[in-house]
């Protein structure tokens, strides 16, 4: 069995594999380019650093072996890939390679641009203004990536938020909208909207009306897209780049996908997002089924728990929403708590195999530990 991906998604599936594969006769390799699990929501943060796992610690008390290649290509025909220009062939696949940040390729100077997609990333521009006493950055993008990091850059500068959209956070809906408004205008963040950058120079962009504002960095956090690899998967993937799995998140016979990658149902309205409180599930079933599909065991239905958001936003707290409505259940400090908390417990356990495996059996998973209204009135 080989699972491409080391993020949430594919470091679970192998959990999730190892689980369905006991003591059973069964190799199972990861295949990513790097020796860390890197927490990719946390890379908002002053300190990426924080942000890792060691893969050696999660792969290697539950006997999983880790291959440290990019995979190019995906021959489903003959059910081989090619890693590092190597071929690994398998009999059962697990697509786990996540997504990437959709970026400007025809913005004059988009190689100054700046981003928080990934550790190297994260790194670079907290290199870039560390240490400076004020700094001015402008953040492309209003959404829980781009809010995330223009309050937490608040914290050392000025901060100008753009978004083509008319209003903030719009795919966030409503719900949240006045706490983030409330936020920014506490923080100092300002924020125009139906507007983007247009060219990024040394020290300075330019917006789509034409004003030149001043910017030490320009950080880009608008769009994701699933990874190229699910092209060679399938030809009918939804406007994300995913690929439509079923209730097992089997994708082809030999072949199934978690996390960014899956286009998988969440219930009968509304389909998973791109986000680690459903790459972790999703990871582990997928990884569970796969293994148990060469064993002969019955697969799990994908069952996740409720759907939350906690927005981080800076000095101004956070603000945690329930429901696909996303109705605000608590804010400011409270929500902080609550934030604080969803970014530990998304650690993976470490070095013990038995903790390892009671996690990846533990799908239905009700966060973030924040009572409902009707607890509490009970």
């Amino acid at each position: 069995m080989v699972i491409i991906g080391g993020g949430f998604a594919g470091v679970w599936s192998a959990a999730g594999a190892a689980l369905a594969r006991g003591e059973a006769d069964l190799r199972i390799t990861l295949i990513a380019p790097d020796e860390h699990m890197v927490l990719r929501p946390r890379l908002y943060e002053p300190e990426p650093e924080l942000a890792k796992v060691e893969l050696a610690r999660v792969l290697g008390p539950i006997g999983v072996e880790h291959l440290r290649a990019r995979v190019s290509t995906i021959d489903t025909g003959r059910r081989v890939v090619v890693a590092g220009g190597r071929e690994v062939g398998y009999d059962r696949l697990v697509l786990a390679a996540g997504s990437e940040l959709v970026r400007p390729g025809d913005l004059p100077g988009a190689g100054r641009l700046f981003d928080i997609d990934t550790l190297d990333g994260a790194r670079r521009l907290a290199d870039h203004l560390r240490d400076r006493d004020d700094y001015a950055a402008v953040v492309v993008g209003a959404g829980f990536v781009g809010l995330e990091a223009a309050t937490e850059l608040a914290a050392g500068g000025r901060v100008l938020l753009v978004d083509q959209a008319e209003v903030v956070g719009d795919e966030l809906g409503a719900g949240p909208r006045e706490v983030i408004r409330a936020a920014l205008d506490e923080l100092g963040v300002e924020l125009r909207l139906a507007t983007t950058v247009t060219e990024v120079g040394d020290g300075y962009a330019v917006l789509s009306g034409g004003n030149r504002v001043e910017a030490d960095a320009v950080v880009w956090a608008a769009g994701l897209r699933a990874s190229e690899l699910t092209r060679q998967i399938s030809g009918d993937l939804d406007h994300l780049g995913r690929v439509p799995v079923d209730g097992h998140l089997r994708a082809l016979p030999e072949v199934f996908a978690a996390g960014d990658t899956a286009a998988a149902a969440f219930d009968a309205e509304h389909t998973v997002m791109q986000a680690c409180q459903h790459a972790t599930p999703l990871g582990k079933v997928a990884g569970y089924n796969a293994a148990a599909d060469l064993l002969g065991l019955p697969l799990r239905d994908f069952t996740p728990g409720p759907y939350v958001t906690c927005l981080d936003l800076g000095g101004a707290g956070a603000v945690f929403t329930r429901g696909w409505d996303r109705k605000v259940m608590a804010s400011g400090a409270a929500a902080k708590e609550v934030k604080k908390t969803i970014n530990q417990f998304i650690h993976p356990p470490v070095d013990d195999a038995s903790e390892i495996l009671a996690a990846a059996g533990n799908v239905y998973l009700d966060l973030p530990f924040f009572p409902r209204e009707e607890e509490k009135a009970a």
